[in-house]
């Protein structure tokens, strides 16, 4: 009797016949090499009488109320539930992917099958990233970053920093995603790169990679110190150059675009002088990029101070109808010239005339009433000076 329920149960496992089916999940499952799995029924325990396991077809185990047979590839690999037909799995291979099926008759005659999938995965180890070039140039230069690792069925995920890298214009992936390829390289493509290597057991993350980018000079700027529009003739001035770059960049300065023979970032002008005036600018150069870039030119305008300032009269004796001139002069960087009579501002009559863009003041013909104290300021942004002549003018 037995043996007929026996080839009643393989029949059915063959046939695809089935009474209450699907008693294994549906879903496949996922087992890492050298580990263990179990296949679970979802039937409610009971003693049944015979249980089969199938492997791509192959028996794996067979048993009825007197007896169990097990195929020799399994011996002291399986464990079998009798009570709900569950079998656990040791020491799973590759070779143990594929399809299981289950055949089961329950005390009371009911049939049941189930079937389901196994699939066997290497671990992945030794996840390991290397560049093909480690001297690169922003713009010029190209690289690829190769993620070597050991394991079954990998995919591949790049990270820069903590964010994802996908394909783009720059970007290329290539062998399943295990070489990324970045095309005219940025200063923004340093990393730290890792390459995430996972499978349906497992996931490895590579250590990070650094790529060495020289880039620049960038924002070039001139910096002054002290910044003002006018500087006294001898005072020290301080200019500082700064550029965005990689290596560091090295300095050179210019004055109406001519190249000074100071190098470095910072140039100093000490007792500053009259000839000194002029635009500086400073030019940044990188000796791996072979770039150079110019800051925009500051004015430096060196001015004197105003001093010894007079007012002379042409004659010694002003007469009443004669033509006479006061000549207002001063040392220093003169600006403006201000006339005053009598502590007022100057209002020029029919008979005054200022020319020499205000130096001399005229008097044609000169009158009893233009007698008085004439003051002339002059002036330029940093200094001042004042002088006074009085005139009397005479009768003929």
């Amino acid at each position: 009797m037995d043996v007929l329920f026996l080839l009643y149960v393989v029949s059915a496992t063959f046939a695809g016949l089935s009474e209450g089916a699907g008693v294994l999940p549906a879903d496949s499952l996922n087992a890492a090499v050298g580990r263990t799995v179990t296949f679970t029924t979802t039937l409610t325990p009971q003693e049944n009488q015979f249980v089969a396991w199938t492997f791509d077809f192959n028996n794996i185990i067979t048993t009825n109320t007197t007896s169990e047979t097990t195929a020799p590839q399994y011996e002291g690999r399986i464990t079998l539930d009798r009570f709900t037909g569950s079998l656990q799995l040791r020491n799973v291979s590759l070779t143990d992917s594929g399809e299981y099926r289950v055949s089961i008759i329950s005390p009371g005659g009911g049939f049941y099958t189930g079937q389901t999938r196994l699939d066997v995965y290497v671990p992945v180890s030794n996840v390991r990233v290397t560049a093909n070039s480690s001297d690169l140039i922003e713009f010029n230069s190209s690289v690829s970053l190769s993620c070597s690792s050991s394991g079954s069925s990998l995919s591949f995920l790049w990270l820069n920093s903590s964010s994802e890298v996908t394909a783009s214009d720059r970007v290329q992936l290539t062998d399943g995603g295990a070489i990324l390829t970045i095309i005219s390289v940025t200063r923004y493509d340093q990393g730290p790169f890792r390459c995430r290597v996972f499978n349906p057991v497992s996931n490895v993350t590579s250590e990070p990679v650094n790529l060495s980018i020289s880039f620049g000079p960038d924002n070039t700027n001139l910096k002054p110190s002290p910044s003002q529009e006018y500087y006294v003739k001898g005072s020290n001035i301080s200019l500082s150059c700064s550029a965005v770059s990689r290596p560091a960049a090295q300095f050179q300065w210019f004055l109406n675009g001519d190249l000074l023979t100071a190098r470095g970032p910072e140039l100093r002008l000490m007792n500053i002088q009259m000839n000194q005036s002029g635009n500086y600018s400073c030019q940044a150069f990188n000796n791996i990029t072979m770039r150079t870039q110019t800051s925009q030119p500051y004015v430096v305008s060196v001015l004197e101070r105003i001093s010894g300032a007079s007012v002379k009269s042409s004659t010694n004796q002003p007469v009443d109808g004669n033509s006479v001139n006061l000549t207002c002069e001063a040392a220093g960087s003169v600006f403006t010239r201000q006339w005053m009579k009598d502590g007022s501002d100057l209002i020029l009559t029919d008979n005054m005339m200022l020319y020499n863009e205000g130096r001399v003041l005229s008097f044609q013909p000169l009158k009893k009433k233009d007698s008085g104290e004439y003051s002339c300021k002059i002036s330029n942004p940093v200094s001042s000076d004042e002088a006074k002549y009085v005139m009397v003018v005479n009768c003929k």
